[in-house]
């Protein structure tokens, strides 16, 4: 594709999510919205883009636009995986929220169709572009920790009954797969992008405070071992009381030691490391908000850049199919354990 093509982009699911990229994209010079589509009716979905196709069908989005780049997927976690099949079949780029799918079986199907079709998945894994994440692979990739002992990961949010209404896909599931795949997919992909693959998992798993909410747990335990070197534990729930206390990640090594904290780990509060001075980061961007609950930070803007650049030869993908599945395929063996474990 010439540096000059205009990507046209159709996004299906206009929730919070899916209205934040079509305003993205929108916003871009470099792209264009199509059409947009949800099973709701543009009055039901609170959204008016002028001049803009709605369709309350994928098939009818399909049929009626043949002129589309990038279809993005924003609907229940349960369906990503069967609409991102389709939009392969009909030769579309996909850009898919997370999780990709919500089984490995599924994650390969898309990685196999997007081979077959010649046709680029992109994740959303909008954390990865925070400045402490950025920072962070950057410390990694320099082996500026030496031996990797020991990581902690805590996310700690508030999910209570404002977000769990049973009114929504929230809780169900079937359409949102647990509160991993739904809340902290982010903290499993930075774990992951940063440290590898995991082996060797245990855990304890509760539903404190959801029992009337969700299907699955609101807390979990998680240890397991880095394939590469260390050990690692993460600590969740989605039971804290009245607002979200902290996403942490402290990383112990042979020589220093670095603890990212706030809200959705947006803060280095401390970097101790063998003859080495921490630079001056850029401020990470808001958290997502959601009115009464917030979620991870609002990076979306670089998403829709990343996938204009990539599709125009400029860029490397940010989040590559191989990767969502790789978080998809952790999350999966991480709730085997769960189910041997823990019954609701």
């Amino acid at each position: 594709m010439s540096s000059s093509k205009k990507i046209r982009f159709a996004v299906v699911g206009q929730g919070h999510v899916g209205k934040r990229h079509a305003e993205m994209i929108l916003r871009n010079p470099q792209s264009e919205l199509v059409a947009v589509c949800d099973i709701l009716t543009p009055e039901e979905c609170k959204t008016s883009y002028n001049g803009i196709s709605f369709y309350q069908s994928l098939d009818e989005l399909f049929e009626k636009e043949n002129d589309i780049d990038v279809l993005n997927i924003c609907t229940p976690n349960g369906l990503h995986a069967e609409m991102a099949l389709k939009a392969l079949g009909k030769g579309l780029h996909v850009v898919v929220e997370k999780p990709m799918a919500l089984t490995k079986t599924d994650a390969e199907r898309i990685v196999f169709k997007s081979l077959e079709k010649n046709r680029n998945v992109f994740c959303v894994m909008q954390n990865r572009y925070s400045p402490p994440s950025v920072w962070l692979k950057s410390v990694m990739q320099e082996n500026l920790l030496g031996q990797l002992f020991h990581v902690q990961i805590n996310c700690y949010w508030n999910r209570d009954d404002r977000y769990y209404t049973r009114k929504n896909w929230h809780g169900d599931a079937k359409l949102d797969g647990g509160t991993l795949f739904t809340q902290f997919s982010h903290f499993v992909d930075i774990m992951y992008w940063l440290f590898g693959d995991i082996k060797n998992i245990s855990g304890q798993f509760k539903d404190f405070n959801h029992q009337t909410l969700t299907d699955f747990e609101d807390t979990g335990i998680v240890n397991f071992e880095f394939v590469n070197e260390g050990i690692g534990t993460l600590n969740y729930s989605t039971a804290i009381y009245q607002e979200n206390l902290e996403s942490s990640m402290t990383i112990i090594g042979e020589k220093g030691t670095i603890k990212v904290a706030g809200q959705y780990m947006n803060e280095v509060v401390y970097c101790n490391i063998k003859d080495y001075q921490m630079p001056e980061l850029e401020a990470s961007a808001p958290p997502n908000d959601y009115g009464l609950y917030k979620g991870s930070a609002q990076n979306h803007h670089l998403v829709i850049q990343n996938v204009v650049n990539s599709l125009n030869g400029h860029a490397p993908i940010s989040t590559n199919a191989l990767e969502g599945l790789k978080v998809v395929d952790i999350i999966e063996r991480i709730y085997a354990v769960r189910d041997q474990v823990w019954k609701k």
